[in-house]
């Protein structure tokens, strides 16, 4: 899977340690879970929400020609 789960203490603090995260990437959160993701070099991201809430997240990567 390509979103790894980051750690939220028991008085709701988001814990990353900024140099452990990829150069480029995306932190997300929703329902009390956080997640992060590298950004691909070439690609779309959508995050995709229903009734305020993330339900997916989309990559169309592509290549450069």
């Amino acid at each position: 899977m390509r979103m790894q789960e980051l750690k939220i203490n028991v008085d709701g603090k988001l814990i990353a340690d900024i140099m452990e995260l990829p150069d480029s990437c995306v932190i997300i959160l929703s329902q009390g879970k956080a997640k992060v993701a590298e950004l691909p070099a070439f690609a779309e991201t959508k995050i995709v929400t229903h009734q305020g809430q993330v339900k997916r997240i989309r990559w169309d990567e592509g290549e450069e020609f």
